[in-house]
């Protein structure tokens, strides 16, 4: 499977950055280093029917769909998913979201046989999650 890549985000702006290549050196954003955010598959105070990723694998389709949570993710303005990722074993796919949209995302991908897959989605209230492998 592809090595996920580090998600970064600025404490003071927000801006969110996905390390494509890790080279060294320190992310810096607003003047202040960058936090690295953690994949959550469950977190206490935080409801996770809303915010784990169901992956479903549509065969006859070659298509893979990704749902954010058991119920349903609020996509409003001050609370929504801004993207769902699809990790292969040679690829990653992202689909980014909007408020208004359905919390869910479709991959044109038909695994290989036994082949694992990961989704991941980052809510901008409540950081990044990942699939239960």
């Amino acid at each position: 499977m592809e090595k996920t890549k580090k998600i970064y985000k600025c404490a003071i702006c927000g801006n969110v950055v996905e390390l494509v290549y890790e080279g060294g050196g320190q992310l810096v954003c607003c003047g202040k280093p960058m936090q690295l955010m953690q994949e959550k598959e469950k977190d206490p105070e935080i409801s996770i029917e809303k915010h784990l990723p169901i992956i479903e694998v549509k065969e006859k389709e070659n298509k893979v769909i990704v749902k954010v949570g058991s119920v349903p993710h609020p996509m409003e303005e001050k609370h929504y998913i801004q993207f769902i990722e699809l990790i292969t074993e040679n690829e990653t796919m992202r689909a980014d979201l909007k408020p208004g949209q359905k919390p869910e995302a479709s991959f044109c991908y038909k695994p290989k046989s036994g082949e694992k897959i990961l989704a991941r989605e980052l809510c901008n209230l409540h950081g990044l999650w990942k699939s239960k492998n």
